[in-house]
């Protein structure tokens, strides 16, 4: 009978080059991946005859124990010396119960949102997903290192190999699975560069779900191929503000060319979830239980480093709600706090929307129509519209609560970069390593940059680890216009940031 064959890419070799401490991840550097996999069962003799061949052609090459995928999400609040405020009900002002969330999410995940468990297992039928893509790769950026003349060891933790190609697909696989145990047939989003957007409508393809999403206009104009992805998985996508919700026309009302904001998105879908009963909510960030679900990336990342041997001094992540680099770092934070090790945890966004160095630290609504619940976060105000920066999935007016209440803490730090000095540093990475990273990671990757070259002047041979959270195939426009110099640094203004934060609930927390 024949046999249907094709590439697993999870179960590719794991090279470390002896003398070189060249981590590869899933990629290898000399060779095609020869891990073979057969629908009938019959790999095992492929992979020993391809390891053979392997071994012989390549005798000074060490593999090291393959990564296996985390059977468990981490959750930093059990760790945490201070528990997070709770969030609050918008009407009451008291701590959100169950049932309050009950409109929006399945019973699971209200549950994960609140839970103090430091392990949560994962569901068989999400790991066998997630085995499309992960474990995802680890890769020392070395011709980078090269460019720059840094003694630095550069290496990033790459997710843009998730059938989306970006960091997305951890949580929207989860969610979609646990609506889907509930009998849940409808799922409605927001999106703002359309990675999330994107996510989702694969998952809702993969257990039969209908997505709705509303995309921020702004990445609704400059990312059409984002759109078509969504459609190609079956989704409806409407550019917000849209006429389609009350908050999405009392916004047009006030003003008819508005670029949105995730905010109003937000409000639209949340909207749609709460006026129908066959309908419920899924957020790509923020909220707990989504950085609960993103947390495979830091545990996989630290076994990955186990294995070379490295120890990271520095941890670099773009923030915008904060999923991408909790993910990354809250593993590594709770490491830190066993006294295992002592990295530096960076956290970078865009100029433009500041919400962790220049916003405060209080209760605000994560929506702009005021229909989410009251959250302690660092904020600029729920009624920011940001300026329509290329990185789409940083226009936030907020910051993850969780990773708010670490930064109040003091177990990271923070910094915003402007945009062009974002892409000048992609422009490089692109052309000594190869990937066209996402604008949101090219924060990470100018922050990383700025990183290594201090260490030029130092001296010093400091282990950089940054997060790569997708790739930028569908933001070339962006890329054009950095290449034609028609790209301008966009800021904010303070008397706009003061006129929002002075319609921020007045609570005491």
């Amino acid at each position: 009978m024949a046999q249907s064959l094709f590439f697993s890419t999870n179960i590719r070799p794991n090279i470390h080059i002896k003398g070189e401490e060249q981590w590869l991840g899933c990629f290898a550097l000399k060779a095609e991946p020869i891990y073979l996999k057969f629908s009938s069962g019959c790999g095992a003799r492929a992979r020993a005859r391809a390891r053979a061949a392997f071994n012989a052609d390549f005798k000074d090459i060490e593999i090291p124990k393959q990564i296996e995928i985390p059977k468990q999400w981490y959750n930093l609040i059990a760790d945490l010396p201070v528990k997070p405020p709770p969030p609050l009900h918008p009407k009451t002002f008291q701590p959100v119960k169950p049932e309050d969330l009950s409109p929006l999410f399945p019973a699971e995940l209200i549950k994960q949102e609140a839970s103090g468990d430091r392990f949560i297992d994962i569901p068989e039928e999400v790991l066998d997903i997630y085995r499309l893509w992960r474990p995802t790769p680890l890769i020392r950026a070395k011709r980078l290192e090269k460019l720059l003349d840094t003694p630095a060891r550069i290496y990033y933790k790459y997710e843009g190999v998730s059938p989306a190609g970006s960091h997305k697909p951890n949580t929207a696989v989860p969610q979609v699975w646990y609506n889907a145990q509930e009998g849940i047939k409808n799922v409605v989003t927001e999106t703002g560069a359309g990675q999330w957007g994107s996510s989702l409508a694969f998952a809702c393809s993969l257990f039969g779900l209908n997505c709705e999403v509303w995309q921020v206009r702004a990445s609704y104009d400059q990312k059409p191929y984002r759109k078509m992805m969504m459609q190609t998985w079956g989704a409806k996508v409407h550019p917000s503000p849209s006429n389609l919700t009350e908050a999405g026309r009392s916004i047009l009302e006030m003003d008819p060319s508005s670029p949105g904001s995730l905010g109003i998105a937000i409000s639209e879908a949340v909207e749609v979830a709460a006026t129908n009963d066959d309908t419920k909510y899924c957020l790509g960030s923020v909220l707990n239980h989504v950085l609960l679900h993103q947390t495979v990336i830091g545990e996989e990342c630290i076994k990955q480093l186990e294995a070379i041997g490295e120890t990271p001094d520095v941890i670099i992540g773009c923030t915008g709600g904060g999923s991408n680099f909790a993910g990354l770092s809250f593993p590594f934070i709770r490491e830190k706090l066993e006294g295992k090790i002592n990295p530096l945890i960076r956290a970078v966004e865009p100029a433009a929307c500041p919400s962790l160095t220049k916003g405060v630290y209080v209760y605000d609504f994560g929506d702009t129509a005021g229909l989410t619940p009251l959250m302690k976060m660092h904020t600029l105000g729920h009624d920011f519209i940001p300026d329509p920066i290329h990185a789409g999935g940083l226009r936030y007016h907020g910051m993850a609560p969780l990773i708010s209440h670490v930064y109040e803490l003091g177990f990271m730090e923070a910094l915003s970069i402007p945009q062009i000095e974002c892409f000048r540093g992609a422009i490089q990475f692109a052309r000594s390593e190869g990937l066209i990273p996402a604008p949101e990671p090219t924060h990470a990757i100018a922050a990383t940059i700025r990183e290594a070259l201090h260490c030029r002047e130092t001296g010093e041979s400091k282990v950089i680890l940054m997060a790569m959270c997708g790739h930028g195939h569908f933001d070339l426009p962006a890329y054009e216009k950095y290449l034609q110099g028609s790209m301008v640094d966009l800021s904010f203004s303070e008397e706009k940031i003061q006129a929002s934060l002075a319609n921020i609930p007045n609570l005491v927390a």
